[in-house]
């Protein structure tokens, strides 16, 4: 794969259902934008339950690279290399 590297993005278990109930996906992609341009062609029914219409992740998801929020790199324009970890999380909150 020229730019993009494999990376595997892990789905927590209330999405499972968009994607056929895979815990985990592999994909190729060089930023996490172009993982969710990945699952919008691959897994749309996944994606459209991670990002809205505008294209932005929903704001009750968290998305990580490896142990970092994604908001605390560079965004939706982090850099990823082979073997990443990108995981998907519903925020928690609670009183």
């Amino acid at each position: 794969m020229s730019s993009s590297s494999v990376v595997t993005v892990f789905v927590p278990g209330p999405l499972r259902q968009y994607c056929g109930g895979a815990a985990e996906l592999s994909l190729a992609a060089a930023t996490v934008r172009g993982t969710l341009e990945a699952l919008e062609r691959e897994q749309p029914a996944l994606y459209r339950n991670v990002c809205d219409e505008t294209g932005a992740v929903r704001r009750h998801l968290n998305v990580f690279v490896n142990s970092d929020h994604m908001r605390d790199r560079d965004g939706l324009d982090t850099t990823l290399r082979g073997g990443d970890v990108v995981t998907i999380l519903p925020a928690v909150s609670g009183g």
